[in-house]
């Protein structure tokens, strides 16, 4: 066994597949949306409380960062649930052959930002 390998790899360098990245996109949105679920959840829940509360949440969420943060949240639903729906068609094997693969990857990704620019823009 006297194969060269090599002895340092960039992964900076390394130019991932499309499918690939819709991929990882979807499992980081995932977790996002995981691990900022209880905190939405308690939000709703003590804005619920009194109109005084309601009205001091309304007016956290007037706050330029906060929508931006919202906005991005609504991103990882958006681009959560477009790829979760490519990968049901993916399992269902249509659209598995390469070229069909990377056309429905690029649609995740500009249909996610589409959608979220027009959502964003109307709630802002």
């Amino acid at each position: 066994m006297n194969r060269k390998r090599p002895k340092y790899l960039d992964l900076l360098r390394i130019r991932m597949p499309i499918p690939s990245v819709v991929s990882i996109l979807h499992r980081i949105s995932g977790a996002a949306l995981f691990l900022v679920l209880p905190l939405l959840l308690w939000l709703l829940q003590a804005s619920l409380t009194s109109p005084e509360s309601y009205a001091h949440y309304q007016a956290v969420l007037r706050n330029p960062l906060i929508k931006l943060m919202l906005i991005g949240l609504l991103w990882a639903f958006v681009h959560h649930l477009l790829a979760g729906l490519r990968f049901l068609a993916l399992d269902l094997h249509l659209g598995t052959a390469l070229a069909p693969a990377r056309a429905s990857s690029w649609a995740v990704l500009a249909s996610a930002i589409a959608v979220t620019a027009v959502l964003g823009v109307w709630l802002w």
